[in-house]
């Protein structure tokens, strides 16, 4: 199948050429015939699936045919929500490679950045508004946006919009939306708080799957590396030498963490920059744009920053720690093998971790292949303590996502301060 049997219009196939694409991919094929009948959809897609263009194609399609298309007046007919700042500038530079041949006006909100000339482009006019929610609902709240006429709502990566505290924002926002919209929420992971939102979302949702849920890309390698604590940045840096891996996504559990191993990383030789919440905007884009150039060698993350990192040939993701989120581990690996190219994955792994690291076997439904490199074999003599998830959080109440998920919160959903809301 080409994109030429999909349904879309002369303008968007050129766009697609132009991009050097000629055959859709799986979520593609599925979504988009869905998508232009006009339908409801949920979608379970891993990352590198192709599933931004899955829906921004179709989106691009119905809104062309619209008669509201010849109007002069442009307003938001379609609103896309993202969790993070670096996926909303990803989704928003899709919207504008694809609809470069199309007469739409479209604009990215997300905070971090000024808020005046976010105001400046709504008062022109945008029919796509790309947002985070945070920063959403301060536009909301000061009647700089006006959805009341949005006929596409589009969730991307909700499940990461869930773990990040932002249902009540989202449940603000639907309360101005217009009853009658058509729908798409994307997600790589199921969950029950996933489910109760598709069935508060949804109207008789066509179910699309492109992978069984929860496990990670089978074009992915993945390998354990047990190793003692203290020595991890020791067998990372031989990994990173020996294997003269040129680029390579580092996650680090905390944004001080990742902070002291960017730092570690320079010392032994080794080009580094860490990316998380706590860095400004500007330095989290130029930090980004070094790794993909190739300037900077290592890219040491937490999960956050890393949700829009798109490169569809990054050969290596190392979990320098374990996310204590099993669901994490899918979306770290998922930065490698992308758009159908093969990709490693290593974990170095301590005894503090063993439970982490059964629960995520447990959750892809295979044990890890497990790597004992001789010169870093674990001291069996060191028993397991208790890891501290302290200095990583976000906001003031340090990372939510660190309880248990069978022990929730007192007062039921996460609640976020001011200084979590412009993401």
């Amino acid at each position: 199948m080409s994109f030429n049997n999909l349904g879309l219009s002369a303008p968007l196939l050129k766009a697609v050429k132009e991009q050097g694409y000629s055959e859709p991919t799986p979520i593609q094929k599925q979504a988009i015939p869905v998508i232009l009948d006009r339908k409801d959809i949920l979608a379970g897609a891993q990352t590198g699936t192709g599933k931004t263009a899955g829906f921004t194609l179709p989106m691009l399609e119905l809104l062309s045919r619209s008669k509201h298309t010849k109007a002069k007046a442009h307003h938001v007919r379609a609103l896309i929500l993202t969790p993070t700042r670096e996926l909303a500038a990803q989704v928003a530079e899709s919207v504008e490679v694809y609809g470069k041949h199309l007469p739409f006006k479209s604009c990215v909100i997300f905070g971090g950045v000024k808020i005046n000339p976010q105001i400046v482009k709504l008062r022109k006019g945008m029919d796509i508004v790309i947002a985070t929610p945070g920063r959403l609902l301060d536009h909301m709240n000061q009647k700089t946006i006006d959805l009341s006429k949005v006929d596409f709502l589009i969730l991307d990566e909700a499940d990461r919009m869930l773990d990040m505290g932002f249902i009540n924002d989202i449940r603000k926002i639907l309360e101005v939306l217009p009853k009658q919209k058509q729908t798409l929420l994307f997600s790589a992971t199921y969950s029950d708080e996933i489910k109760k939102l598709s069935d508060r979302l949804l109207n008789s949702p066509t179910l699309i799957e492109v992978a069984r849920r929860n496990t990670a890309s089978e074009t992915v390698k993945q390998a354990i590396y047990p190793v003692d604590k203290v020595r991890k940045r020791e067998l990372l840096t031989h990994l990173i030498k020996e294997g003269k891996w040129k680029q390579v996504l580092v996650f680090s559990r905390t944004k001080h963490g990742a902070n002291r191993l960017a730092g570690q990383l320079e010392t032994d030789g080794i080009s580094a920059v860490a990316i998380h919440g706590n860095k400004s905007q500007n330095a989290r884009t130029k930090a980004l744009a070094d790794f993909k150039k190739g300037e900077v060698r290592v890219l040491v993350a937490t999960d956050i920053a890393a949700r829009g990192i798109d490169i569809d040939q990054l050969p290596h993701v190392v979990n320098y720690e374990l996310p204590n989120v099993s669901e994490d581990y899918v979306h770290r690996i998922g930065r490698t093998g992308r758009a159908g190219n093969e990709g490693e994955a290593i974990s170095l792994v301590c005894v503090d971790e063993n439970e982490y690291l059964a629960n995520i076997e447990k959750l892809i439904k295979k044990d890890i292949p497990k790597v004992w490199l001789k010169g870093f074999k674990p001291d069996p003599s060191i028993k397991a303590e208790p890891i501290n998830q302290g200095g990583g959080g976000r906001g003031r109440g340090g990372n939510s996502r660190n309880r248990p998920r069978n022990k929730p919160s007192q007062g039921g959903s996460t609640s976020r301060g001011n200084s979590n809301r412009r993401r």
